[in-house]
């Protein structure tokens, strides 16, 4: 295993000690800059940075004497330098692939991206996780990653194998345990609390999710070790947290966009010297549609935080938080020579991008070349039916009292969070029918992997789609692929077409709307260009929102369906689960 930095052996020290003193010539040098110094808020004229390999060996107005016939000279012609920027918590496993990712996120300033890697871990285990590490490794930027801490409604995807995460903690790319959702782990603390004892007895991180958490629930989940949290969505919340001293990661992103409701929390005079920025990950349309971390800067200047300090956010702060602050996250001798030439601090848009001391990024055009990497035969079948199913297996059968039953309904609240609804539904022939009218479909999480063809069938209200079925393997936090329609027949198509591209999200039984979109990378995600991707979710989304579903984003609704960590009731291939208590439990109320 490489290590994602490179060595600090005497060689290397003396070389950068020897162009510091001007003995040496650097590599590269930045001349006529005004530097952006994180470390005591000052923007410096006149400025000068040599870099020697991937280090910078000095800052200072002077740097002829370093300057050779090898030395590349970028003239910044009074341009802003800053340090590269930093995502601390992303998701790089869903929906696309590193090297589509690598061209955007330079072009965003981004050198270093911190990402989860629970989505492999259900559907492919260690081994698939391996796998997704491969791929980040040996880009022109910087990929660093957390463990999977494998909070999931299903009891079979639950928690990590202590082997498996003492694997994963021995990597230096590995800078701790993933997020884990605080309800779960104050339910059930003997089922995460090894893996908590793992991370900490090697030294590592713990990363949090403590949304909707205040009082005595927030201080238990802190009191554990766990220093950061991405889930704040307003001021308030955020200095509950920033008063515990837990880094306070504000999402700018495709799941949800805070930053402007968190930087009110500048109004009470507050230090923000623990709040960061971070995406959550970002969909394809957004990478493409260049809203990635430079916009989110921008975004922080227009909500009241000085440049400068913005800079701090997405720079310093997160090396701060990952304990790398001594290698990231600012320009300064001994430092990685991660740099952003800007021609506005306010207005920030990257011009040239420097990654580890090399130009990653220029002339609005990737200046390396993004490494391709070959997923094993594994990480590509990770759909494992055992059979194509039929319209049989998405009857709601078990019903034998004539007349009606009172079931359990997922509602939408909104386009993501979810309530229990107890509902009286009419029975016919010992099956649960649903009516024509009142916007009720019928919602299955199918087991793909962990064991294969099991499934569970509820009933969802709110999703609105007229006609069809939509399946996706992309679901969130466990191993199931998750279907949602109204007639058995259109469920059975869609989730078997997911099974021939081995992943992917289909529409089916739309007639002319029918749209497909293959994600064969352990059934979550895609190899192709970026641009390609966002096109078919596009027309996807525009398809289903022509068949009624009038949704922001209806595939993002359907594979948070899954999801252990958004309120309130969930489904998964055991059942449905209501994360208020834990409880798995059937369709039929009372039963």
């Amino acid at each position: 295993m490489a290590s994602p930095f490179p060595p600090r052996d005497r060689r290397s020290l003396l070389a950068v000690m020897q162009t510091a003193l001007g003995r040496e010539p650097a590599d590269l040098v930045i001349e006529n800059a005004r530097l952006v110094n994180v470390f005591t808020g000052e923007v410096e004229p006149g400025m000068g940075i040599a870099v020697r390999g991937p280090w910078i060996a000095r800052v200072a107005s002077e740097t002829a004497d370093v300057t050779g016939p090898g030395t590349r000279r970028i003239d910044a012609a009074g341009r802003f330098v800053t340090p590269g920027l930093i995502d601390g918590h992303t998701h790089l496993a869903w929906i696309a692939c590193a090297p589509a990712v690598v061209p955007f996120a330079a072009a965003s300033g981004v050198t270093t991206l911190v990402t989860e890697t629970l989505e492999p871990y259900p559907v492919a285990g260690l081994e698939g996780v391996l796998d997704l590490l491969d791929s980040l490794a040996g880009q022109p930027i910087r990929f660093l990653a957390t463990a999977p801490a494998m909070v999931s409604i299903s009891t079979a995807s639950r928690g990590i194998a202590a082997a498996d995460l003492d694997i994963l903690l021995a990597r230096d790319d590995i800078l701790g345990l993933g997020e884990a959702y605080w309800q779960a782990v104050l339910q059930e603390p003997a089922a995460h609390l090894p893996a908590f004892e793992a991370a900490l007895r090697s030294g590592k991180l713990l990363e949090g999710h403590s949304a909707g958490a205040s009082g005595n629930k927030l201080a238990a989940y802190f009191a554990l070790g766990v220093s950061s949290c991405h889930e704040p969505i307003d001021a308030a919340q955020a200095l509950a947290r920033l008063r515990l001293g837990v880094h306070v990661l504000a999402r700018e992103g495709s799941i949800r966009r805070d930053l402007a409701a968190i930087a009110r929390v500048r109004q009470d005079g507050i230090d923000l010297r623990r709040l960061c920025l971070a995406s959550d990950g970002l969909s394809p349309q957004d990478w493409v549609g260049g809203r990635g971390l430079d916009f989110a800067l921008r975004r922080a200047v227009a909500s009241g935080i000085p440049p400068v300090e913005a800079v701090r956010l997405a720079t310093l702060h997160p090396a701060e938080h990952f304990r790398l602050d001594h290698l990231l996250g600012a320009v300064a001798p001994g430092r990685l020579a991660d740099l952003v030439l800007t021609g506005d601090l306010a207005d920030f848009r990257p011009e040239t991008v420097v990654c580890g001391g090399r130009v990653v990024f220029e002339e609005g055009r990737l200046a390396l070349p993004a490494r391709r990497h070959a997923f094993s035969w594994r990480s590509r079948h990770t759909v494992r039916l055992p059979r194509p199913l039929a319209a049989a297996d998405f009857r709601l059968d078990g019903f034998p009292e004539p007349g009606e039953a009172e079931v359990r309904v997922i509602e939408l609240v909104s386009d993501l969070v979810t309530a229990e609804r107890h509902v009286r539904l009419p029975v016919r022939q010992g099956e649960l029918r649903l009516p024509a009218d009142g916007g009720f479909l019928k919602v299955a999480a199918v087991d793909r992997a962990r064991r294969p063809g099991k499934l569970f069938t509820g009933v969802l209200r709110g999703f609105g789609l007229g006609r069809g079925a939509l399946a996706c393997s992309a679901a969130w936090d466990g191993p199931d692929i998750v279907v949602v329609g109204r007639r058995e027949e259109d469920m059975a198509a869609a989730v078997n077409r997911v099974a021939e591209l081995q992943g992917g999200a289909v529409l089916r039984g739309a007639g002319e709307l029918d749209r497909e979109i293959a994600l064969p990378v352990f059934g979550l995600a895609s190899d192709r260009p970026l641009e390609e991707l966002a096109g078919e979710i596009k027309a996807l989304n525009a398809a289903l929102r022509g068949l009624g579903a009038d949704l922001p984003d209806p595939l993002l609704t359907l594979v948070t369906l899954t999801g252990a960590a958004i309120p309130y009731l969930r489904i998964c291939e055991e059942g449905l689960v209501n994360l208020r208590d834990g409880r798995t439990v059937g369709l039929r109320v009372g039963g």
